[in-house]
């Protein structure tokens, strides 16, 4: 689709949402009062590569449109002596902001206490918890959200004899059976995982509502050790010795054989599917994570996480102000459908969710709809939300590391697994 026809797609689509009233547009009070300074409002972020472009573009409109508040990216982070207005964070760099005494201001807070409304959707429980309060209330706008999901080649599938536009991936046997095909058609690499302990662990405990921790008394214990863990990552290994699975040492490294052709199926966050795409050497199908059929009540709900954008503490009310004509900005409908688009991350408001349904934008967001399908199969339960886990990252690390053991075949599931929920309690 050119970027003419995109245009005017995402104004249809905005003037449909605010005609639902699920878009509204802050009106701001007449400038009857002589011109301010300009308010330069900084942003850091930590966004990969393939993602700064998109806000780049969203900054430039925003700044086209605004005349007295201009926002510039900036190369300073939250450790500086006076840290920039917003800043987009993700994994460690996340922890460590937000370890000690509270480096920022509630969004929630600065939204209300500027006046602009803040549009967006109530955090669903399947989102993870670091930006939210015990209220629900947002902390921070999470700009980059994301669930892993499953991508395949169609012309691997096609060279399998497999059906590319249908393909038989619902359970993991059925993802099985279409691997076997596929390594006796000649592929090397049937299927790779970026994240496995995020997307065999994590999420697939939720899709089968499963917890990975639970409350005892006031503390939350990790038990991502129990049977059906154990069960999946046995079966994993079995794939790999098999050689239908190949784990690489780094998500990038998994993604990287998948958009040249190497490996045919990939676990990797929903995001990726625009990477894959604007590489233009595969052409790429979504679809949900596979479920076990056998599990009673399974497929349940995945988890969305990714970077959010914080306000930093300590600024002037009138920076405040411009930083929330920002956050309003990149709400309004036409951005989050250009966001979205050219990010591959979730909607944050209705207007966003009703772009990724339509289908006006044909597959553009078809990454989307498979994701928002997937985390919202079924409401939510207290195991299948996303659990407050303390030092997430560290904590994927170390299941990473332990798993390392099972795929270089020097440890069972079960002892891999114990040994994670024990490194993890113990904070090693």
């Amino acid at each position: 689709m050119n970027q003419k026809s995109f245009s005017r797609i995402a104004t249809q689509l905005a003037g449909l949402g605010l005609g639902l009233g699920l878009a509204l547009q802050p009106v701001w009070a007449a400038a009857d009062a002589k011109p301010a300074a300009i308010q330069q409002i900084e942003l850091f972020h930590q966004l990969p590569a393939s993602k700064v472009e998109a806000l780049k573009e969203l900054v430039d409109r925003f700044n086209a449109q605004s005349k007295d508040a201009q926002v510039v990216l900036s190369q300073t982070d939250w450790r500086a002596a006076s840290a920039p207005h917003l800043m987009i964070l993700d994994g460690e760099e996340e922890e460590g902001f937000l370890a000690g005494k509270p480096r920022y201001k509630p969004l929630y807070a600065v939204m209300k206490e500027s006046g602009v409304p803040l549009q967006t959707l109530r955090p669903p429980a399947m989102m993870t918890r670091t930006p939210v309060d015990s209220k629900g209330q947002l902390l921070a706008l999470p700009v980059g959200l994301s669930t892993p999901v499953l991508f395949l080649n169609r012309d691997a599938l096609r060279r399998a004899g497999l059906n590319a536009d249908k393909p038989e991936v619902a359970t993991w046997f059925d993802l099985q059976n279409t691997l076997g095909k596929m390594a006796d058609a000649g592929q090397k690499c049937p299927y790779t995982v970026a994240e496995p302990s995020r997307v065999m662990v994590e999420n697939l405990s939720a899709w089968h509502n499963e917890p990975v921790a639970t409350m005892r008394g006031k503390t939350m214990a990790l038990s991502f050790n129990g049977m059906f863990q154990v069960k999946h990552v046995a079966m994993m290994a079995s794939w790999q010795r098999a050689r239908y699975l190949h784990v690489f040492g780094a998500k990038a490294e998994a993604e990287d054989h998948f958009a040249s052709g190497d490996c045919a199926v990939i676990a990797a966050p929903s995001a990726s599917w625009v990477d894959f795409r604007s590489k233009g050497k595969v052409d790429v199908a979504v679809a949900r994570l596979p479920y076990y059929d056998d599990f009673p009540g399974a497929p349940q709900n995945t988890i969305a996480d990714g970077p959010a954008l914080w306000a930093s503490a300590g600024k002037k009310p009138v920076e405040y102000k411009a930083m929330a004509r920002f956050v309003s900005f990149w709400l309004q409908a036409e951005n989050q459908v250009a966001w979205q688009r050219q990010t591959g991350y979730l909607p944050l408001n209705r207007a966003g969710l009703l772009a990724s349904q339509s289908e006006l934008l044909g597959n553009d967001l078809e990454n989307v709809k498979v994701a928002v399908a997937q985390l919202s199969n079924k409401p939510a339960t207290a195991d299948s939300s996303a659990q407050p886990v303390v030092e997430r990252e560290k904590v994927r690390r170390i299941i990473d590391e332990e798993l390392a053991g099972v795929w270089a075949d020097r440890k069972a599931a079960k002892e891999a697994l114990d040994n994670a929920v024990a490194r993890a309690s113990s904070g090693g």
